[in-house]
């Protein structure tokens, strides 16, 4: 167990230093979306059939995690909410459904699979990750920081108590000897699997999570009537597709300022949500971190001051932002003051943003 993490955090951690180089100019819009409350009890068996379900909006189709290319196989989610469960419906088109997994706390993405990422609170610390695939067999992970920072952030041998989950299967399992549909998949993650104290009242009424949503879709071959990954002619793995719901840029799921916004609407009625301007505030230290660990791998020390970081000015909604770099023994600080709030706005070398 502890050699496979070492081994999958080295693997994202290269994916994570490798994003640096490949960063996008333009700014990543995350995608949002109004989860509305269920009305009626939902059944989780795998089908769409729930009058709640009824009633609540597809999110856009999936696209390509680092750039805006459609998919070859289509890939939305619905999204609901109780007092007691948050509520995910994913449809996923797939003309030949395949899983061998079975084992729960394998690395589910060695099949193909749909993935979940929560980060409650928004600071890109203590994220939850969960992974299913068409035989319903999971992965969930709770990691303490991205892996970007180095450090062995994984806790593998956590589990969502009272998850539950269902797979129906628009065509066969594992038959290559015709053409499926594909799968749906239904899920019920209680909220209780986020406290972070007994007392913690962590139902999300009319507020917001960072959310996303990734799915993995490999090629693949037949080898004695059975799928397989499909391989190179010099026996490597060909790269596998990841398709997400809100744009990346990168590959590489590992960077939560980037996800969606859900917002746990307890209204009746369609509703939309629209982004808070401090977020986009943050969205630019993010930028600038990101910046200041690639000038440190190109150049070995922190740059100290913003010209070295960006030649542009930085602004939001019309309101000219002014960071400001403080380098110090362990590391730097970028913060900045929100013209929107009169927040303070820090960013410090970890990634962790903090406000005061």
């Amino acid at each position: 167990m502890r050699l496979k993490l070492k081994w999958l955090t080295v693997v994202l951690l290269f994916i994570s230093v490798a994003g640096f180089s490949q960063l996008k100019k333009s700014t990543i819009i995350p995608k949002t979306y109004v989860a509305a409350k269920a009305t009626n009890p939902i059944l989780i068996d795998g089908e769409e059939g729930d009058a709640s379900w009824n009633k609540a909006e597809w999110t856009d189709i999936f696209e390509d995690i680092e750039n805006n290319v459609k998919p070859k196989y289509a890939t939305k989610v619905k999204m609901l909410w109780d007092e007691t469960n948050f509520y995910i419906l994913a449809k996923i088109d797939e003309p030949h459904v395949w899983a061998n997994l079975k084992q729960r706390d394998t690395i589910i993405f060695y099949n193909n699979d749909f993935e979940v990422f929560i980060d409650p609170d928004g600071d890109t610390f203590n994220y939850y990750e969960l992974e299913l695939n068409a035989l319903n067999t999971a992965w969930d992970l709770f990691l303490s920081k991205p892996y970007r920072e180095n450090d062995n952030v994984v806790l593998n041998d956590w589990n969502i108590p009272g998850l539950k989950s269902a797979v129906k299967i628009h065509g066969t399992l594992n038959n290559p000897n015709d053409t499926d549909e594909g799968w749906m998949l239904e899920m019920a993650i209680p909220w209780a699997s986020y406290k972070t104290s007994y007392f913690d009242q962590n139902v999300p009424v009319d507020k917001f999570w960072r959310v996303n949503f990734s799915r993995v879709n490999w090629q693949h071959t037949l080898k004695d009537g059975t799928y397989e990954r499909k391989k190179d002619a010099s026996g490597k793995f060909l790269p596998e597709y990841n398709w997400v719901w809100s744009p990346m840029g990168v590959i590489n799921m590992h960077e939560p300022e980037k996800w969606g916004y859900v917002y746990f609407s307890s209204k009746e009625g369609k509703q939309s949500f629209t982004i808070p301007q401090d977020e986009k505030v943050k969205w630019e230290l993010y930028n600038l971190y990101r910046a200041q660990k690639e000038y440190y791998q190109k150049n070995k020390t922190w740059a100290k001051s913003l010209v070295n970081l960006t030649k542009e000015t930085i602004i939001v909604d019309g309101k000219i932002l002014k960071p400001l770099i403080e380098n110090h023994a362990a590391g730097f600080n970028i913060s900045v003051k929100s013209p929107f709030s009169d927040q303070t706005f820090i960013i410090k070398q970890d990634g962790k943003i903090i406000s005061k």
